[in-house]
């Protein structure tokens, strides 16, 4: 009984602690000073470009593995022409590409994967272009936390050098914790933003194999007579 008494008693101090935790962080977050401002944009900005790209750059908007084996089939089956009425009616980058190829098949192999590659660096500069806000995030975020470190310190030494902060250290104690925290601000935007431009490059870069390899399959099923009969 008295084991049941103590759990009913944990769980009633629970909620209460919760929300004094909620206010003392929304305190902390307070006390980082105006500098918050800048740094709570550059988290929303970040947030707003990782949603789209996360989108914009998924295998299903760009082109899978799947839609390149059905364009190699039908390439294989059908013929060059079979393949571009395909690119031209599903307008994904990655038949883009593919189709930039084909369409000049009929000249030669090489001015075939010239016209690949030409296609593939405009699509992969456009997508990599998109990626360039958070780049821009990651890089001021944290210089807006070494800012605010700065300025934190030079009001807390302001504060003891001045008359009024003699003999009271909580003045200085203040300073320091609006630096700490606006520092903490923007690592803790930075560092997320920064992971997430990286995984968006591989996910970039494992495209680019994609439209590659298709694009050499295709060569090879054009150029080396290993059409379907």
């Amino acid at each position: 009984m008295s084991t049941l008494q103590e759990t009913q008693n944990a769980l009633q101090g629970a909620a209460p602690n919760a929300s004094i935790d909620l206010a003392s962080l929304l305190d902390m977050l307070l006390d980082g000073g105006p500098l918050m401002i800048p740094i709570g944009v550059c988290s929303v900005v970040a947030l707003a470009y990782v949603v789209e790209r996360w989108v914009r750059l998924s295998p299903v908007t760009l082109g899978n593995t799947r839609l390149a084996k059905n364009l190699t089939k039908e390439v294989q089956e059908s013929g060059a022409a079979a393949g571009v009425l395909l690119c031209n009616k599903t307008r994904k980058p990655l038949l883009r590409i593919l189709g930039a190829g084909l369409g000049r098949s009929s000249a030669s192999h090489e001015e075939s994967e010239k016209a690949a590659e030409d296609a593939g660096k405009r699509e992969i500069g456009r997508l990599a272009s998109g990626l360039r806000p958070l780049v821009v995030v990651a890089t001021i975020a944290p210089l807006l936390g070494l800012l605010g470190t700065v300025w934190g310190m030079i009001e807390a030494f302001a504060n003891i050098a001045s008359k009024d902060g003699l003999g009271r250290p909580e003045l200085l104690a203040g300073g320091i914790s609006q630096a700490l925290v606006t520092t903490a601000a923007g690592l803790a935007v930075a560092i997320p933003t920064q992971a997430f431009y990286y995984y968006f490059r591989g996910r970039i870069d494992r495209f680019a194999r994609l439209a590659e390899d298709t694009q050499l399959r295709i060569g090879e099923i054009l150029f080396n007579g290993e059409r379907a009969l």
